[in-house]
């Protein structure tokens, strides 16, 4: 009989810390691409449409800064997916919905080569090269998020 060696049954420390790395990468290239200059303008034409579209607009300071917060809170929460903390498990849900839908958003910006019809961009999509990244990451997190329930 082989002996397996002790792990934490119900964490998903690497598939969110793979996510965050993505995470991360996802932000550089969005940075570095001109991801504002479509998201404002389909925020503002969404708001024109539908009075009450919640999404803000952003200035590149205050949207990076925001967003590298994000990513390092994401980081130093690491450990508790490790160990399959209870309270990270609908976090780790929400974290992976999210990224899974944005990295296909990117994906369909870029086969459509607009997000509304009137904010058009050369493809592919600003942000577009890190979604795969996103996408794998997200989908090995709601996997091991799915393996481990009712491990805790």
């Amino acid at each position: 009989m082989q002996m397996e060696r002790p792990r934490a049954a119900a964490g998903f420390g690497w598939p969110w810390f793979a996510l965050t790395v993505a995470f991360a990468l996802h932000v550089f290239d969005e940075a570095t691409t001109g991801f504002l200059a479509v998201y404002n303008p389909t925020v503002i034409a969404m708001r024109e449409h539908w009075g009450w579209f919640p999404m803000p607009t952003f200035q590149f300071r205050e949207w990076l800064v925001g967003l590298l917060v994000g990513v390092t809170v994401c980081f130093a929460l690491t450990p508790f997916a490790a160990r399959g903390t209870q309270w990270m498990r609908p976090l780790a849900w929400v974290y992976a919905v999210i990224h899974f839908s944005n990295a296909i958003g990117h994906t369909l910006g870029t086969i459509l080569g607009h997000t509304v019809a009137s904010v058009t961009f050369p493809r592919p999509a600003p942000g577009f090269y890190s979604s795969p990244l996103l996408l794998i990451g997200s989908v090995w997190l709601m996997v091991r998020l799915q393996k481990t329930a009712g491990t805790e």
